[in-house]
């Protein structure tokens, strides 16, 4: 399993990480655990949750329940510091966390309170703002998202504000580092200029989406990651599932995320299918899984810290964790670059 910096922690983190996202609904208790055993016997070293989990949908009945399975993972077998465990701080528009209330200093303590009592732990490694308060472009908002309402003063106090508690939350030792989820380069070097100005603690990270389907991650996020050593943590990196196989010709399996979310969060288009279709070929002519062939590629960019791989069932995790041992030829990926010319975003 590959090594990456997470940013400037000085932590070093697999290039796949554990999604957990199902825990609790569509992937029981006993499962969960069970992936744990076999990701970290693989050599992940890091599983990745929020407070809002699971989803599919979410629900004002069960946001908490993956932070408590993997809570009672810990309890059981006393492993917590055998993993870097990151978790997420739900904010405006999450309406199942303290009403939707946008993240503040207020907040924070009270969210991070929470998590650490479901995960049964004194501490989270990565603690990570979900979604900015002023919005984002993320989640196909980049088709409507409009920035020219910005009140920049508002914004740059409102994260002088967040820093300031994450600072406090820093120094009591509830949480080591600081990331980002669902942000934008503005946003983002916002955040490192406060911070590299004394605010709080610098971002290590940030968590968008990121496949061969979805690379709105490849130009000034990708820059910004490299210059700034503020590495992505890919989620969704297999396109929700359009990536795995399981959708081929028109099949939607019992219990599978289209089940229950049939647009795919919106990934699920007239385009999305063509551009499926021309990375299975590439797969298929150079002999490869598509499932590998899509990780391993994300493992070729030079912004990625890790891929998330959430799996509901065992088998999936066992399938995904194969791709370790891929190496892509110079050929295929300038395959791939040739059908991201012709699909360039397919949702």
């Amino acid at each position: 399993m590959k090594m990456n910096p997470l940013g400037r922690t000085g932590l070093m983190v697999s290039e796949l990480c554990l999604g957990t996202m199902t825990w609790g609904t569509q992937t029981p208790e006993a499962e969960a655990h069970a992936q744990i055993d076999r990701a970290l016997a693989a050599g992940v070293t890091m599983l990745d949750t929020a407070e809002m989990y699971p989803v599919n949908p979410v629900s004002a009945d069960t946001i908490g329940r993956t932070e408590e399975v993997i809570g009672t993972w810990n309890a059981r077998t006393g492993r917590r510091g055998d993993y870097i465990l990151a978790t997420k701080h739900s904010g405006e528009g999450m309406q199942h966390a303290r009403n939707g209330a946008p993240i503040s200093s207020a907040t924070i303590p009270q969210a991070i309170e929470g998590s650490l009592k479901r995960l049964r732990t004194d501490w989270i490694d990565l603690y990570q703002f979900h979604w900015p308060n002023r919005g984002s472009y993320q989640f196909r908002k980049n088709w409507t998202y409009d920035p020219s309402g910005i009140d920049r003063a508002a914004v740059i106090a409102d994260m002088e504000d967040c820093l300031g508690a994450l600072q406090r939350e820093v120094d009591r030792g509830t949480i080591r580092h600081f990331g980002l989820s669902n942000e934008s380069a503005w946003g983002t070097a916002q955040w490192l200029r406060l911070s590299d100005g004394g605010k709080g603690p610098r971002v290590a990270s940030v968590q968008n989406e990121y496949s061969l389907l979805c690379r709105l991650y490849d130009t000034d996020m990708g820059e910004l990651s490299v210059a700034e050593d503020v590495g992505l943590l890919a989620f969704s990196p297999l396109g929700a599932g359009l990536l795995s196989g399981k959708y081929d010709g028109g099949a939607v399996p019992e219990g599978s995320r289209m089940s229950i979310n049939p647009e795919l969060g919106g990934r699920r288009t007239p385009r999305s299918g063509p551009a499926v279709a021309a990375y299975r070929e590439i797969a298929h002519r150079h002999g490869l899984d598509l499932v590998h062939m899509a990780l391993a590629w994300c493992r070729t960019r030079p912004f990625m810290t890790s891929a998330i791989v959430g799996a509901t069932r065992f088998d999936q995790l066992e399938h995904a964790l194969g791709s370790v041992g891929v190496t892509l030829a110079d050929e295929v990926l300038a395959e791939i670059d040739a059908a991201h010319r012709a699909h360039p975003m397919p949702f």
